[in-house]
């Protein structure tokens, strides 16, 4: 059954998520369905999905946690706009995986209609705490235009 997802946090069941590589103008888009499944259709799932599908690279004893801290602006505007419907949004987040600081990256998801564009850059703890401070300033000297984007955002949107 096709449904919303629910956040991590609330969800009782797990999610399944299906992409499409896409080619939207300028850049590569994907598609991605997501449906709340049972337990045990994961199991079935996985079972026959492994020979022919490779595990993500973050996988370790059969599965990974990931914790994502969401930005927004004063004004809540990613938020108003997901709920709103919005056609062409975009969020940013700092994720990491298994409870882990050696892989730590900023990401921005930009939706574009039924299409999703996603694209990340390394941070080290170091810099997320900077970030959590307020101290944006290393990121417009970054090699990774998404931090110097993201700092715009932040000294311009009060994120």
């Amino acid at each position: 059954m096709k449904n919303k997802l629910l956040s991590p946090l609330w969800a009782k069941s797990q999610s399944l998520t299906w992409q499409e590589d896409s080619q939207a103008p300028g850049e590569p888009y994907r598609h991605e369905n997501k449906y709340l499944i049972s337990y045990h259709d994961q199991d079935n799932l996985r079972r026959r999905l492994s020979p022919v599908l490779a595990l993500d690279k973050h996988v370790k004893g059969g599965g990974y946690t990931i914790r994502s801290l969401y930005f927004d602006d004063y004004w809540q505007s990613a938020y108003e706009e997901k709920d709103a419907g919005v056609l062409m949004r975009k969020k940013y987040r700092i994720r990491i995986y298994n409870y882990q600081d050696h892989y730590i990256r900023l990401e921005r998801k930009k939706k574009f209609g039924a299409y999703i564009y996603k694209e990340s850059a390394p941070l080290t703890r170091a810099q997320v705490e900077d970030i959590l401070l307020g101290n944006y300033d290393f990121l417009k000297h970054s090699p990774h235009s998404l931090a110097r984007e993201f700092y715009i955002e932040c000294v311009t949107n009060m994120m």
